[in-house]
């Protein structure tokens, strides 16, 4: 199984586009072709030894937002003084999403309220082991994002960077997501558990935290070093940063998505590459 995140595909071949001219107009039919190029070598380079391939989506809701208003919320104010027109961005890569799904065999997931890395850790929670068997399907997360490595505690998942091309190893899966909970997801909005819950979007300085420190508390149970306060401030971070937090139905949810999408052809490929002139990949057609 390849699970790919679309979105960091599909921005980093934005971002490609676009280069250093924050003020470039989008041409909607170039990064369609980027796009399709990229989740075609994906599948070429993958599919002999990993199967099939699955494409992760983000909904346009998101629970954690829920149960902590200041997710991602720097990244929404970056995006509104930003020069790029993101509401055309955002319609063109919503548009070419649609089409992988009308058009393309594979499985997409979008869940109301999920995030991709929710469909990826639910799928490799379902289809993850701890012990490699003789025909233990191999899953692949192909996505940059460090938050993944915690999933490498299954014996079977293993993870790709699409844009440095290379495999992302995490030696110990239960040191790293304790030592994520500690030292927070700046690029995600969420402090470190010391600090207030709105203190990267006021601007004010996050409560330092050693190294000696976080060499101490990975060591014992946040009920062992954490007071009343600390102990809010882990529990905070665990939920929005630990896959095992996921809301039960939402992973109900995606997996129902999931038996829903199956069984998907290739019977839609051909007309759609005409209509949309995919002249220069119509020759590797058979590579998706």
């Amino acid at each position: 199984m390849i699970i790919v995140d679309l979105n960091q595909v599909c921005i980093s071949n934005l971002m490609v586009q676009i280069g250093n001219h924050q003020n470039t107009k989008l041409e909607e039919t170039l990064l369609r072709h980027m796009i399709l190029n990229s989740i075609r070598g994906i599948n070429r380079k993958f599919s002999s030894e990993y199967g099939e391939l699955i494409i992760a989506c983000d909904s346009r809701k998101n629970w954690r937002r829920e149960v902590f208003p200041f997710y991602k919320a720097n990244r929404r104010k970056d995006r509104d003084s930003s020069e790029l027109d993101w509401q055309e961005i955002f319609q063109s890569l919503n548009k070419i999403r649609a089409e992988l799904r009308d058009f393309f065999p594979y499985r997409v997931l979008e869940v109301e309220g999920a995030e991709a890395d929710d469909v990826i850790a639910t799928l490799c929670k379902k289809h993850g082991v701890h012990l490699m068997g003789e025909n233990t399907e191999k899953i692949l997360i192909v996505s940059g994002d460090k938050d993944f490595g915690q999933l490498q505690s299954y014996a079977n998942v293993e993870q790709y960077d699409p844009v440095k091309k290379k495999f992302i190893k995490t030696p110990n899966p239960t040191r790293f997501i304790m030592e994520h909970i500690i030292r927070g997801d700046r690029g995600d909005g969420v402090p470190n558990f010391l600090s207030s819950d709105d203190c990267l979007v006021t601007g004010e300085r996050q409560k330092p935290i050693t190294t000696k420190k976080i060499e101490a508390w990975v060591r014992q149970k946040p009920e062992e070093f954490c007071d009343e306060k600390m102990l809010r401030g882990y529990r905070r971070n665990q939920q929005l940063i630990d896959f095992a937090f996921i809301p039960d139905t939402l992973e109900e949810e995606i997996m129902n998505k999931y038996v829903q999408e199956q069984g998907k052809n290739r019977s839609k490929l051909f007309n759609y590459f005409i209509e949309y002139k995919l002249k220069n990949l119509m020759e590797y057609i058979n590579e998706f």
